[in-house]
């Protein structure tokens, strides 16, 4: 007899900003975060750890993003160790659950093509390098999309991606999916579709569903076809202390009322078959385009201008990085900007910077320009990292998050001085100084100046 019951799967999407002092390597210590040194020791706790120890991320698909695991494998091998362990366990029964993310958690329809690129292909070799496997799908931040950005998901190789029900346009009347969207010279990119009010029911309203599998089995009745749940995975432990006993009930229902299965699991046996047109320039979090991390909108209370301010001065401080690297490089360097994607393999530690530079050199260089050339690689990392998503999330620019990304524009404006002695610190503040938080009054100018004053090399 035919099983009629519904599918669903469950995504969680793990993520933490590099939280690190550019400087240091290490987290400082994070008001708020108590009794935890930081936040990421705060969430491992009460979230990841729990996860990981009750077998809860062989059961779903899960993306963890490469600054997150990467901490992990520092600071709580054993969770590493079980968030790795479950992708091979799900392997065993068909395809590996993971996903990958791209690197730094950056709005990719508000970056250039070029660092499109990098922040994809630096997400799959962090990928490759914690599961051993090239991943078949991968979770764009914040679900922002475009159909540029799907072309590069498709030109690294990569099969699928989740968007949110608000971000199609056509017939989703099976469920999730998959669907088929239509790219360039006729070729497709598969999307999975969330249901984006079950989704939020789950992520804002939890405690009010237990028991999970009899909500889901009243919200699945009538259902023939995939529903998928997506939604932070911080969700389950940390947002909702009920969530890790939620999660282990709604995947390992007691009854049967419903399938639960992964996304590359459906996917093998379920291949696309309608198509969908997607919303470009939208995401699951923001109903007013990518106004949130760009002009600043109604999603944030207060005055948001701070935040159009921040973007400016970032894209023209990136702009002036890149200038000064391909300047050093030219002649010298057969391609930059590949020598930039392969040295992802440096920042794993997999590979030896210096002879990295020299497979990409164009002839013998001194050791002067090795290390001039050296950290202007060095300051693209952190020109990377300061397009951390959470810089503009939230309402206020005196808040840790935009913080953190000045921090990183900080040390990247060090290291391109050190490299190719140019002063991009004092336009950057420049930049910065029509930026005020209606909290404090502090301006980005006073922002910058603090953590300026602060880093080690003018204690010196």
């Amino acid at each position: 007899m035919e099983d009629t019951r519904p599918w669903l799967a469950v995504h969680g999407h793990f993520y933490q900003p590099p939280r690190e002092d550019p400087w240091t390597g290490e987290i400082p210590p994070e008001p708020g975060a108590e009794p935890y040194a930081n936040f990421n020791e705060k969430i491992t706790a009460e979230c990841y750890r729990p996860l990981a120890e009750r077998s809860l991320f062989e059961a779903i698909s899960f993306n963890v993003g490469p600054t997150l695991i990467a901490w992990l494998a520092r600071h709580d091998p054993e969770t590493y160790r079980r968030i790795v362990a479950a992708d091979r366990i799900g392997a065993t029964r068909g395809v590996g659950p993971a996903l990958a993310q791209s690197a730094h958690h950056t709005i990719l329809p508000l970056a250039r093509r070029r660092d499109r690129i990098t922040q994809v292909y630096w997400g799959i070799q962090s990928f490759q390098h914690c599961f051993g496997r090239h991943p078949r799908g991968i979770w764009l931040p914040e679900m922002a999309v475009d159909l540029a950005t799907l072309e590069v998901l498709a030109e690294a190789g990569l099969t699928f991606t989740i968007l949110s029900s608000e971000q199609v346009r056509g017939d989703l009347s099976r469920g999730a999916g998959p669907y088929r969207v239509r790219l360039e010279a006729n070729a497709y990119f598969t999307v999975f579709v969330r249901d984006r009010d079950l989704s939020n029911q789950v992520a804002f309203s939890l405690p009010d569903l237990r028991p999970a599998d009899r909500w889901a089995a009243a919200a699945l009745r009538g259902r023939r076809h995939l529903t998928l749940l997506a939604m932070d995975g911080e969700t389950f432990g940390h947002h909702h202390r009920e969530g890790v006993a939620f999660l282990e009930r709604l995947v390992r229902p007691p009854d049967a009322a419903y399938r639960v299965t992964t996304l590359a699991d459906y996917l093998r046996e379920h291949p696309p078959m309608e198509e969908v047109e997607i919303l470009q320039n939208t995401a699951w979090s923001c109903p007013h385009g990518l106004a949130r991390w760009s002009t600043g909108c109604a999603c944030t209370p207060g005055d948001a201008r701070w935040k159009a301010i921040l973007r400016a001065a970032m894209d023209l401080l990136a702009e002036e990085i890149d200038a000064a690297y391909l300047d050093l490089a030219h002649g010298r360097v057969q391609d930059p900007w590949r020598l930039r994607d392969e040295y992802i393999h440096v920042v794993l530690g997999t590979a030896d910077a210096p002879s990295l530079l020299r497979e990409f050199a164009d002839r013998p260089l001194s050791g002067e320009v090795e290390r001039r050339l050296l950290l202007a690689l060095q300051a693209q990392v952190h020109r990377q990292r300061m397009f951390a998503s959470c810089g503009w999330f939230f309402e206020d620019l005196d808040r840790l998050e935009p913080r953190l990304v000045i921090r990183q524009a900080a040390r990247a404006i060090e290291c391109t001085q050190e490299a190719a002695g140019v002063d991009l610190a004092t336009g950057f503040r420049r930049a910065l100084a029509l930026a005020r938080s209606a909290r404090t009054g502090r301006t980005g100018a006073q922002i910058f100046d603090e953590i300026w004053a602060a880093r080690p090399a003018a204690r010196r």
